[in-house]
């Protein structure tokens, strides 16, 4: 089995979901310290310019676990990012057919960030395809840290494989894998070129922005992305 762990995001990017696409099991990591000003509260979409935050108010201190995060709630943010994607893709192709997921998940006040998090994840995750299961690392009650961390997840699912991020190499303990019977794999995506709803592609925006543009193509154009 093969498995990979990442901090559930905000509307992630497709190289969140392509990681997604090549495992068995992805673990979304809840239970780790939050970081301020990444990826965890917000993401970009695309405008009529090059691109714009959406981002998500937080009630934050530092120190805290992704999970305990809270969410402010005292403006408007949710209407604000319907109204931000309803404008900024009214000629996408695919808006309506996937904006009635968007309008229900943030018609509901959210009081912490995993949770809208990680249900956004699961419905695209589903929108786009993706068969693989998800895990909430805090269900686990692993209590080591680091890679010990990491390994220890990967004992808990019985897996013998775990896919890294790109980067993984540069943080990890790569031979506590081997020395565990782990095989270590990395990522190895760059971002694929599609039709966006403006001229001039801007990459790295939230994954909606492709399933926006290209509805059902969408998976298929995350996996060219692949092994380049």
């Amino acid at each position: 089995m093969k498995i990979a762990v990442h901090q559930p995001q905000y509307l992630p990017w497709s190289g969140y979901f392509d990681k997604m696409d090549q495992v068995d099991v992805f673990v979304l990591l809840d239970d780790v310290q939050y970081k301020k000003n990444e990826w965890q509260n917000r993401n970009k979409i695309r405008n009529a310019e090059s691109w714009q935050w959406i981002t998500v108010p937080v009630i934050y201190e530092f120190g805290q676990l992704i999970k305990d995060i809270k969410i402010d709630n005292h403006g408007s943010w949710r209407s604000k990012h319907l109204k931000s994607i309803e404008l900024n893709y009214s000629h996408a192709p695919f808006l309506e057919e996937h904006l009635p997921c968007f309008k229900e998940t943030l018609s509901k006040e959210w009081e912490l960030l995993a949770d809208i998090n990680i249900e956004f994840i699961h419905r695209i995750k589903e929108a786009l395809g993706i068969s693989t299961e998800l895990c909430v690392s805090s269900s686990m009650n692993i209590q080591t840290a680091s890679t010990e961390r990491l390994v220890d997840i990967c004992k808990g699912l019985k897996a013998d494989t775990y896919l890294a991020g790109a980067g993984g190499a540069e943080y990890m303990d790569v031979d506590l894998f081997k020395k565990n019977g782990i095989g270590l794999e990395f990522q190895n995506y760059t971002h694929p070129k599609y039709p966006q709803a403006y001229k001039g592609f801007q990459p790295n925006m939230a994954v909606i922005d492709l399933l926006f543009c290209r509805g059902k193509e969408s998976l298929d154009i995350i996996r060219e992305g692949r092994g380049k």
